[in-house]
């Protein structure tokens, strides 16, 4: 049995007092809790400061270009469903480099879980508006404020059909590790956006500003679209926190008898097999 230390590798290269760092070690204690080998757990990143947890977290890794973290996820996901597929990615990556991804990765619902450090900012560029930065917020490149409506995120996995999506914040770090154990274990598609303050650019959405705002509404049906939808649409004075919507539904793998029993990957495999393929295309 591993304890959360033993998911920990190399030294970080984020800035002291990062959202990231309370991400990371919630990663890590949920992994050692659901008892889950290294070997058989798979992180995928695209490109960013959230993007660099591969490199940090001791299990099968994925670093690719900026927005691209879902398609090979998918892939590895398709060739070795015995994987347990992590996808974690910021704000920027996720909903505006792989903004086509996102939306069509929850049309086919494959069983990944996705951790979206959610900064509200460019970091590793140095600060440029995100597609989740506030209306009127500026940096230096925005010097007058950004004119742009932030994009909702959780309201648009809801619409697309997304059977599980929560809203986390880095500064509730037990209540992450568990909402993370619970979309690790979902059986589909499961949506994570995780409020992470971005402590030298964005010196709006700080610490301070969210812990005066975040709650856990009462009573809340995880079953029931409509109340997850008023959830998922409620930003501002007051931010709701948890599992909005929990319903699974069939996943992409179902749809393919041949993914049923062993593997793909660790089927036994023979290049003489395609010399039909290779004599009808010659």
């Amino acid at each position: 049995m591993c304890n959360a230390k033993d998911y920990l590798i190399n030294e970080t290269a984020w800035c002291p007092g990062c959202g990231n760092f309370a991400i990371r070690e919630a990663l890590a204690a949920a992994l050692a809790e659901l008892e889950l080998p290294h070997h058989q757990v798979l992180l995928c990143s695209g490109i960013g400061q959230a993007a660099k947890m591969p490199h940090y977290i001791k299990v099968n890794g994925f670093n690719g270009l900026h927005g691209r973290a879902l398609p090979p996820a998918i892939g590895a996901r398709v060739a070795n469903t015995s994987l347990k597929v992590i996808v974690e990615s910021g704000d920027g990556d996720t909903y505006g480099e792989g903004g086509n991804h996102f939306i069509h990765n929850i049309r086919r619902n494959p069983d990944i879980a996705h951790f979206v450090h959610n900064n509200q900012i460019y970091g590793l560029t140095k600060g440029q508006a995100s597609p989740t930065s506030e209306t009127g917020m500026k940096t230096k490149v925005q010097t007058a404020g950004n004119i742009l409506p932030p994009f909702n995120p959780l309201s648009t996995a809801l619409v697309m059909g997304a059977g599980f999506m929560a809203r986390c914040f880095s500064g509730e770090k037990d209540h992450l590790k568990e909402t993370m154990k619970q979309a690790i274990q979902f059986p589909g598609y499961a949506l994570i956006d995780i409020l992470q303050p971005c402590v030298s650019f964005n010196k709006l959405n700080t610490y301070g500003w969210y812990k005066e705002r975040v709650y856990h509404p009462e009573n809340h049906d995880p079953q029931n679209w409509q109340a997850a939808m008023e959830l998922a649409r409620q930003w501002g004075d007051e931010i709701p926190l948890g599992i909005f919507y929990n319903v699974p539904h069939e996943t992409f793998e179902s749809h393919f008898p041949t993914l049923r029993g062993e593997p793909l990957a660790t089927r036994p495999f023979n290049p003489a097999d395609l010399s039909s393929l290779q004599d009808e295309f010659l």
